[in-house]
């Protein structure tokens, strides 16, 4: 991981090293880090700056995941979790403030359609590569899960 800063990135600063579900790992970081920084610096961490902070580390993540992914022989290595970490802060950015409860029927429901990849996630999965391919079906289960919550408060 500290063999370059792109590892260091694209494997959620050690959350996807986990030997056991390194995605769910990467995932509980992004809750746990997106509580802190919004309770600690809630000035600073406001839903605008974290609008951008999405965008960019989607961005940079497309970069990042592919330099990894080149590194590790392996386009979508399972310790990359740089894409489940901005997908779940996209997530959060939408649902909070939520209950503790709210939150963690998020989390189900994004971990649900990314460990499943229902389609058209699976589609994305399979036919896009490379760094942007990583970042993109995540940002689709997220879409999912925000998708999901709005049916069910619709109801």
């Amino acid at each position: 991981m500290l063999s370059h800063p792109a590892h260091i990135l694209a494997q959620g600063f050690g959350s996807g090293l986990s030997p056991v579900m390194p995605g769910t790992m990467g995932t509980l970081f992004a809750w746990f880090s997106f509580q802190v920084f919004s309770t600690r610096w809630p000035l600073l961490f406001t839903p605008l700056h974290w609008s951008g902070i999405i965008i960019a580390g989607f961005l940079i993540g497309i970069w990042a995941c592919r330099v990894t992914g080149k590194h590790l022989g392996v386009s979508d290595h399972g310790s990359m979790v740089w894409d489940e970490i901005i997908a779940f802060w996209a997530v959060l950015l939408f649902v909070t403030p939520a209950s503790s409860a709210v939150q963690t029927w998020a989390f189900l429901l994004f971990r649900f359609f990314d460990m499943v990849k229902p389609p058209p996630i699976r589609y994305f999965d399979r036919h896009l590569k490379g760094g942007f391919g990583v970042m993109w079906d995540d940002i689709v289960a997220a879409f999912f899960t925000l998708l999901t919550f709005a049916l069910w408060r619709a109801i």
